[in-house]
């Protein structure tokens, strides 16, 4: 009889255990859950690369260095007083290195003139370097056309005071700056 019992056993097949059951439908839905995701980033990378295509940055400045200058202050106290000033200048890109490069004699001219106009108590504070930076911006971006002045040579001077006309210096930096 124990020959009976053990083919009985043996004849049914073993079914899977319940932790068997659970690693098979974890398994399932972790393949289900990656196939989701990689259809879910598929689809949108795709549609992505698709949309407008972003504009290449702009080009690196291009930084000009003046000559150091030095020029006589103006003094009401009976005093000598001097300014050497280096400049730098931050261009928008080599062209227009080369047009100020060709009106370099007006440029330097039109800054010696505008600094040796200076007072020593002008130049002392940070609000009058900055309006210094700015007034000779404007000098710089108009070499060629003279106050007062009209006709072809005028063109640059009132395209600069256009908001919308692009200046082709950015920024004048100073680079050494000493007043005695």
């Amino acid at each position: 009889m124990a020959s009976t019992t053990a083919n009985q056993a043996a004849d049914k097949p073993a079914s899977p255990g319940p932790m068997k059951r659970i690693i098979i439908i974890a398994l399932i839905a972790i393949v289900a859950a990656g196939a989701a995701g990689a259809g879910v980033w598929f689809f949108m990378s795709r549609h992505h690369t698709a949309g407008p295509v972003e504009a290449p940055p702009p080009p690196p400045p291009v930084f000009f260095a003046l000559d150091p200058m030095t020029v006589n202050l103006l003094s009401d106290d009976g005093q000598q007083h001097y300014l050497r000033v280096g400049l730098t200048l931050k261009l928008a890109d080599a062209k227009a290195q080369d047009d100020l490069t060709v009106h370099m004699p007006e440029i330097r001219s039109r800054m010696l003139l505008a600094l040796s106009n200076k007072h020593p108590e002008d130049l002392a504070t940070l609000d009058g370097k900055t309006a210094l930076a700015n007034e000779l911006k404007a000098l710089i971006d108009n070499p060629a056309a003279p106050e007062g002045a009209s006709g072809p040579v005028a063109a640059p001077a009132a395209a600069a005071g256009k908001a919308d006309a692009k200046s082709a210096v950015q920024d004048v930096l100073f680079t050494e700056f000493v007043v005695q």
